[in-house]
């Protein structure tokens, strides 16, 4: 696709919010996070369509959950704010869900030793 990652279905972040526009821009930024995108790669990027974009991006400036890393003449690229803490809690949360969800799979792995007697 050329613009990092497309959202996964089996995204925790979004399994456990719900799949919502906001959410799946916010996964999308989390899971790229090394890169910068234009709002048009953001949109492609998310699976979100340009107006549900548009209709979310102040709320995410406002709270400065995203942040301009350059501008390229007219055009801005945009990322993932790391230093925010909205950013840093989100980022928590997500491993939280991680290490949840690496126990589930271990416990459901795990077979029983019969003992020898």
């Amino acid at each position: 696709m050329g613009v990092g990652d497309r959202i996964s279905d089996r995204s925790l972040l979004i399994e456990f919010f719900g799949n919502t526009p906001l959410i799946r821009i916010v996964d999308f930024l989390l899971e790229n996070r090394l890169r910068d995108f234009t709002k048009k790669e953001i949109s492609q990027g998310s699976g979100v369509s340009w107006t549900s974009l548009y209709r979310y991006w102040s709320r995410l400036e406002e709270k400065n959950i995203v942040k301009i890393t350059r501008q390229i003449g007219r055009i801005k690229l945009y990322q993932l704010n790391e230093v925010s803490p909205i950013v840093k809690d989100i980022k928590r949360i997500e491993m939280a869900l991680i290490n949840q969800s690496v126990g589930e799979e271990a416990e459901a792995h795990r077979k029983p030793i019969k003992a020898v007697a």
